[in-house]
């Protein structure tokens, strides 16, 4: 089983948790761990499986709507780190509170104040599906904070693994800086050996002391995370279909008027919030009016006229 050296309680502030690994024979069916991969495994392959997910594995993902999926893990993460923090000493949760080495919140200002300046507060706003999950983490914080680790479980182990594959892909995909802005998220400095760390973190989830009951139902609520996180991915897909065209130098993507105003990332990106100003939306709208659309037609049969007047 790995041992924590110097900070067994955790990482603390100021404090950077040292861990080895040994061999942990000790591993049983009825650890929680064991029951989360297994519990979780269908799930994880599902998510894996979104039409997001996918496309991003591929290199197929645009600057625009990596941006609109680091706003919504910059929601997540705060409202998990603000339960975390308020759950630190809870028992059922301080053994897995290690603020130095996992918190994101930080990073991903870091790479908010990269891509939308220092302005990005302004600019930015959370979406619906990101709201439910947002709302869930609270619920759970704050009502049934043994359920807690089924979200800090989901996320950072996930963070850890899969996470630093998306690393790659983003940075080469978006032609990032090798210096690594725009993806602090994935830079986890205090995390010496991820494979390691990830023992440690599983070992101390399976010394809570839990009953059965208890959990069957962060297995439950660990499933419940997944299907947040593929809401997510979907609406991330959705916005993905109407960005006909990648930003181009400080320019604003091109946005086929399909779908919800509030998702026009134009409008999104430039005031943060919802109302009429969008350009694109305005020519849409006026494009679907009667009239506008009698003379418009009326323009295409006189020039498909001429032409094929001409063409006799």
């Amino acid at each position: 089983m790995p041992s924590a050296m110097e900070g067994s309680e955790g990482g603390e502030e100021g404090e950077i948790l040292r861990y080895e690994e040994t061999e942990d024979n000790s591993v049983s069916p009825s650890d929680l761990s064991e029951l989360l991969k297994e519990g979780t495994k269908e799930s994880h392959d599902r998510a894996e499986n979104t039409q997001f997910v996918k496309d991003f594995l591929k290199g197929r993902i645009k600057k625009e709507l990596f941006k609109l999926a680091t706003v919504a893990l910059y929601f997540t993460y705060s409202a998990l780190e603000e339960e975390i923090d308020r759950n630190k000493d809870n028992p059922v949760f301080a053994p897995l509170y290690f603020p130095v080495e996992l918190h994101r919140r930080e990073a991903l200002v870091k790479d908010l104040n990269y891509f939308y300046g220092e302005d990005w507060k302004e600019k930015i706003q959370c979406s619906e599906a990101t709201q439910h999950y947002v709302d869930r983490i609270h619920h759970v914080g704050q009502h049934e904070p043994e359920l807690l680790v089924a979200h800090a479980y989901t996320r950072y182990m996930g963070d850890l693994s899969g996470g630093q594959v998306l690393k790659k892909v983003a940075q080469r995909a978006l032609k990032l800086p090798s210096t690594e802005e725009g993806i602090q998220f994935y830079v986890f400095d205090n995390v010496s050996n991820a494979q390691q760390f990830k023992q440690l973190y599983r070992a101390r989830m399976n010394a809570l002391d839990l009953d059965k009951n208890t959990k069957e139902r962060i297995v439950e609520e660990a499933n419940r995370a997944f299907r947040f996180n593929m809401q997510v991915f979907d609406e991330l897909d959705k916005i993905g279909r109407t960005l006909t065209e990648e930003a181009q130098d400080g320019g604003f993507p091109v946005h086929d008027g399909k779908g919800d105003i509030r998702k026009c990332p134009y409008y999104a990106d430039k005031l943060g919030k919802v109302g009429p100003g969008c350009p694109y939306h305005a020519a849409v709208a006026l494009a679907k009016q009667p009239l506008v659309q009698l003379l418009l037609a009326t323009c295409v049969a006189v020039v498909a006229g001429a032409a094929a007047w001409y063409l006799l």
